[in-house]
């Protein structure tokens, strides 16, 4: 079967600012009528030795409500000031006032070592003290664990929460990580997870188990 082409100037297009172009009700039109996504900035909080990072709705130009049906968290060259500690990340549906909601995940870490001697791909449910995946509890999520606070280690990735400000459904998590562990060794994090609450969600509050977050930066975006 032979394919049918349409030339550019065969198809009639109505240009329109900020929009996606689709076909409409015409044989052979193509209208510029479709609203495209977008990533709205929020607000940036640097760290300088902090002992947490609070993102609080309502507090210091912070939207995190119905507005955006997505939130965005990018954590950017988080250096922690206390060796092998973990950056993790817990929610609050008061406000801030706790950041203790429960929650159930599950993960993997992938790692390969700088001198290539191991690497290896897994499910991640945690060794020593350190719990990775969750069932019912109302501890952090870790986001990634074993930096170093030598002057070259930090680690970087993503948060994505969907539509906190539901009181219907659970609110589901994503993040993925990238950092050099203290090994050393490239490792990759990937967790998933809801907050099993139907309350709004309010405030998502960053830490390190122990000690400050001594550098880097955290960015929340609105995504439409």
């Amino acid at each position: 079967m032979a394919l049918s082409k349409l030339t550019y100037n065969s198809l009639n297009v109505t240009a329109t600012a900020s929009k996606g172009i689709g076909f409409d009700s015409g044989a052979d039109d193509l209208a510029a009528t479709f609203s495209g996504g977008s990533m709205t900035f929020i607000k940036k909080i640097t760290a300088s030795a902090d002992s947490t990072i609070s993102f609080v709705d309502g507090t210091s130009d912070v939207v995190l409500d119905n507005t955006y049906k997505e939130y965005l968290f990018t954590y950017n060259n988080i250096h922690p000031a206390t060796s092998g500690v973990d950056f993790q990340f817990n929610l609050s549906v008061d406000s801030g006032s706790n950041y203790n909601v429960t929650k159930t995940s599950a993960g993997i870490r992938a790692f390969h070592g700088e001198d290539g001697s191991s690497a290896a791909l897994a499910y991640y449910d945690g060794t020593n003290a350190n719990t990775y995946d969750l069932a019912q509890s109302t501890s952090v999520q870790i986001l990634f664990s074993g930096v170093n606070n030598n002057n070259d280690d930090s680690g970087s990735g993503i948060l994505r929460v969907f539509e906190p400000s539901s009181t219907t459904f659970v609110k589901h998590y994503m993040t993925d990580a990238q950092f050099s562990h203290s090994t050393p060794r490239s490792m990759r994090f990937l967790f998933g997870g809801y907050a099993n609450t139907t309350s709004a969600v309010d405030a998502v509050q960053f830490s390190m188990s122990s000690g400050n977050i001594d550098a880097g930066d955290i960015c929340l975006y609105g995504i439409n």
